[in-house]
């Protein structure tokens, strides 16, 4: 056995290592095809230098097939350590990374590094296997490639190093932590003004932990995937004790341990069928796995020693031991990832005793995933980030210069969550050129911001989707919202059907209510999503569909015409098409008990305008309750736009201002007038014409509605 691996004591800044290069002798560097010091050219230390045309090996996101050839690789090489950082080839240049990126360290579960000697067993299930199991159940982590899949798109939002112990180190849990932690301490004297973050599996979630533990004062933020501290309670802490009544080689025949190499098999029928086999033809597929591992199970005594296994479960407990007892002393930024359908560790209970424990955490639940849930394709680790509000590039959380526009995938993903609202919606879009003629589309939107879009707030927000996706769509402009604090509230995810309910709104760039947003969303030129009258219009009573609850003195105009921004006036209507309002948030007061639930939500929940008076004041959040109807049709109205460039020392004066802001309520409530009248002249405003219509012309034609 190896003797344990002494780590240096000086922890240099992370060195790229190359996946695929013979090991270097000890005191030599690697060989890479990415430097990490100085390079020609100019390219800070730090920063991998052009790679060679080998380097486009890796073209796209990254799965189960390339990690099982990079860990295979990995696997050759004789090496008893020390632990060392490296940077995956794919994350190379800084071409495509944002300005002033925080560091990343990716922390594996070396509990599972005895996996990777399971690479070998690959080659014999190879041709089996890998043209199946796309979803990553053959469990061969903890060589640091566990973040295969993830490396595109994280390297273009962090500087991102992956941390590799060799399969023969025996560096104690301790030592790991002391070694992260010199290497995050010297991150941070690097750039103490960013923050760096920890993203660690199993064992490395308990490693990330005790470095925040032992570093309070330090700038962290942790991402914790399925974390080892609920070993205690998990089918792994009855292994362990069995495992040392076992001889060999019967310990591999334990369930709990082949769960732990292969995966859930059970799982893996479903997920052939949904990738395009018969229920049938996975069924056959499995029985040849199944056949082919019970073959391979005297070779697996080989290449997995008991001793092996019995000293990582020993390192999992020490690690769950360790961190248990300081999780008071842990006061960093945390996001606790956790899988619903996890073999091992019951995550999903773990996720929740974290989130109650820990001051800054919150949690993000994958109701299917398993235990390798980094490889499962439900997950995108770099939207779960960004979808959290966890994605920051100094000291404080900026909603504004932080903020990063959603991807083709991301945008996809929320255009779908709102697809059943839109098809039974169907809505129209229609705005008002600059001679005032009302014309179907968008042609009447100015091309360029800044601009502010003021209207109407429907009942539970339900034109926000189709509005926000539907612009971006047809018209190439982002709209920036600005969102009640309660979206961004950390209890508030408690009270919602899912934690990530609000995510969908972060991606696509709203931000908290607040002056300072405000002025940086208008002075970097957006298009801004206003509603004044918040929630309270969002959440009004019975009898007040359409009305108005702004404040009575101006709110926006005098920050528009700073920055000569253009103010849109737009009405929205069909939330009475769509629904039935049957309990208000008067009738619920009137219920037993509820008062108990309204203060749940409302006591220590963020509030806004605290200082008005009237129907403003009752910014109360609730639920409502509401019958469903036969659908009718959304309608959007953009009016005439209204310039206030070169107006700014003329709407300095309060009461110009106040005329303003007047006259553009006044054409909100035209505009929802406008469209209340003209709907009635719509043919298709029912679904039931209108799903004739596409049945006849399409699903994707164009369903005409009345003239403007």
């Amino acid at each position: 056995m190896p003797a344990t691996s002494s780590l240096p004591a000086v922890v240099p800044r992370p060195r790229p290592l190359l996946l695929r290069t013979s090991p270097p002798r000890r005191g030599q560097p690697p060989t890479t095809r990415c430097r990490a010091s100085a390079a020609p050219g100019g390219a800070p230390r730090g920063h991998p230098v052009a790679a060679s045309p080998l380097d486009a090996t890796v073209a796209k996101r990254g799965g189960i097939r390339e990690y099982v050839e990079a860990a295979r690789e990995m696997a050759r090489r004789k090496d008893g350590g020390p632990a060392r950082w490296f940077t995956p080839l794919e994350c190379g240049g800084a071409g495509g990374r944002v300005h002033g990126a925080p560091t990343m360290l990716y922390l594996p579960d070396p509990a599972e590094n005895i996996n990777k000697r399971f690479g070998n067993l690959i080659g014999v299930l190879d041709k089996v296997i890998l043209s199946h199991c796309y979803n990553g159940e053959i469990g061969i982590d903890g060589v640091g490639l566990g973040l295969i899949r993830h490396h595109e798109r994280l390297a273009k939002m962090f500087e991102l190093w992956c941390l590799h112990i060799p399969v023969e180190d025996r560096t104690p849990f301790e030592g790991l932590v002391e070694y992260v932690e010199r290497t995050v301490k010297s991150e941070t004297s690097r750039a103490p003004d960013r923050p760096v973050y920890l993203v660690g599996e199993s064992i490395g979630a308990c490693i990330a932990l005790a470095v925040a533990a032992r570093n309070p004062d330090i700038d962290l933020v942790l991402i914790l995937v399925n974390p080892g501290t609920a070993f205690q309670k998990s089918q792994l802490q009855l292994l362990s004790g069995f495992l040392d009544l076992v001889p060999e080689p019967f310990h591999l025949t334990t369930p709990q341990l082949l769960n732990f190499l292969t995966g859930n098999f059970m799982k893996m029928p479903s997920t052939f069928v949904g990738h395009g086999l018969s229920l049938g033809d996975a069924g056959q597929t499995l029985s040849e796995i199944t056949s082919s591992l019970l073959h391979s199970l005297m070779f697996l005594v080989d290449i997995l020693p008991k001793e092996s296994i019995v000293w990582k479960l020993k390192m999992l407990r020490t690690a769950s031991s360790y961190v248990n007892s300081r999780l008071h002393a842990v006061k960093a930024q945390t996001l606790v990832v956790a899988s619903g359908n996890d073999e091992l560790l019951p995550s999903r209970e773990e996720a929740e005793r974290l989130r109650s424990t820990l001051e800054k955490c919150r949690t993000r639940h994958f109701r299917d995933s398993g235990h390798k849930i980094l490889m499962e394709p439900e997950l995108d680790l770099a939207t779960t980030i960004k979808g959290a509000g966890y994605y920051r590039r100094s000291w404080k959380t900026d909603f504004v210069s932080d903020y990063l526009p959603p991807n083709p995938d991301e945008l996809a993903k929320v255009i779908d969550r709102d697809r059943i609202l839109h098809f039974l919606t169907n809505p129209v879009m229609l705005s008002t050129l600059p001679d005032g003629k009302i014309v179907r589309g968008l042609a009447g939107l100015p091309k360029q911001g800044p601009a502010v879009l003021v209207g109407y707030h429907m009942l539970l927000g339900f034109e926000l989707g189709p509005l926000v996706t539907g612009v971006l769509n047809n018209y190439g402009i982002h709209i920036r919202g600005l969102a009640h604090p309660f979206m961004f509230d950390k209890n508030t995810e408690q009270l919602m059907p899912h934690s990530a309910h609000f995510d969908a709104y972060r991606i696509m760039g709203a931000v908290p209510v607040t002056g300072t947003n405000f002025y940086k969303l208008l002075a970097e030129k957006q298009f801004v999503l206003l509603y004044p009258g918040g929630a309270r219009e969002a959440l009004h009573r019975k009898g007040e569909d359409y009305k108005l609850f702004w404040p009575e003195q101006s709110e926006f105009v005098r920050m528009a015409s700073r920055f000569g921004a253009t103010i849109i006036p737009f009405g929205a209507v069909g939330e009475d098409d769509i629904c039935d309002l049957l309990l208000d948030y008067d009738d619920l007061m009137k219920l037993p008990f509820y008062d108990i639930l309204d203060k749940m939500i409302n006591k220590d929940g963020p509030k806004l305008r605290t200082d008005s008076t009237g129907e403003l004041k009752n910014q109360e959040m609730h639920p409502i309750v509401a019958a469903p109807k036969l659908p009718g049709r959304f309608y959007f109205i953009f009016g005439k736009p209204i310039e206030t460039r070169g107006r700014e020392k003329e709407l300095r004066d309060k009461e110009k201002a106040q005329n303003l802001y007047l006259h553009v309520k006044s054409e909100v409530e035209s505009c929802i007038n406008y469209l209340k009248e003209k709907r009635e002249e719509d043919p298709y405003r029912s679904i039931l014409p209108r799903l004739l219509y596409q049945a006849t012309h399409g699903p994707n034609a164009e369903i005409p509605t009345f003239e403007p």
